[in-house]
């Protein structure tokens, strides 16, 4: 079943369309926070989304262009602008597509099979994040975002932080982190894990993380 996620203020529209995509055996999801949609498309994992324009906070330009930094999921635009600046604007920040306000529900759905069609038939597509309680872990730029703020990452600050997000809420021992990191960890001195651990620490204090990763005395590491 594939998951749709809908992004649209207006909750009677919201309410038609989801409706009649259920009717279609699509999953539907929708976001009522328009502060966090980044955050609410990593944690949903979509396979389309359906993007209105005119939104609170931030216009559907902007978070489609969000979205495009870690995905490559069918953003479909859906919207009451009808001039072709406003289309030509939507394909340009990464849509796939765009349809004007008022619109045929038989004309939505078409479209939505056509982009699913066209992406999964052909490619398979990754939203190549973790998401937990917030934090975004790209997998393809070895970034993390949370509240809106973004940290760039060393390679070993990047597996660090994989490792453990990937086990969250479980210990992690030191010596489980050092045969990810450096394949021989005979070699390498104890105390390079923590110069890691502490420099990670002090990048993720930046963005209001300070304590998201706790150590376990005697056993290891942890997030949770």
């Amino acid at each position: 079943m594939y998951k749709i996620l809908l992004v649209e203020d207006e909750e009677k529209i919201r309410e038609i369309i989801k409706s009649s995509l259920e009717k279609w055996a699509f999953q539907v999801c929708y976001v009522d926070n328009f502060n966090n949609i980044f955050e609410e498309f990593s944690k949903e994992s979509p396979h389309l989304v359906i993007m209105d324009i005119n939104l609170p906070v931030y216009d559907g330009f902007y978070w489609c262009n969000k979205i495009r930094t870690i995905s490559k999921v069918p953003v479909l635009f859906l919207s009451s602008r009808s001039t072709n600046m406003d289309i030509v604007m939507g394909i340009n920040m990464g849509g796939d597509d765009y349809l004007t306000k008022p619109f045929s529900m038989e004309v939505l759905i078409a479209k939505i099979n056509a982009l699913l069609r066209r992406t999964y038939s052909y490619m398979e597509t990754s939203v190549n994040t973790i998401d937990y309680k917030g934090i975004v872990l790209s997998l393809k730029d070895n970034t993390v975002y949370y509240e809106n703020k973004k940290l760039e990452l060393t390679k070993n600050e990047f597996k660090i932080i994989h490792i453990l997000m990937k086990k969250h809420e479980c210990i992690v021992s030191r010596e489980k982190l050092m045969q990810e990191l450096w394949e021989d960890e005979s070699f390498i001195d104890d105390n390079t894990l923590t110069v890691n651990i502490n420099r990670l620490r002090k990048k993720l204090k930046e963005i209001g993380l300070e304590d998201l990763i706790k150590t376990i005395k005697n056993q290891g590491y942890i997030i949770k």
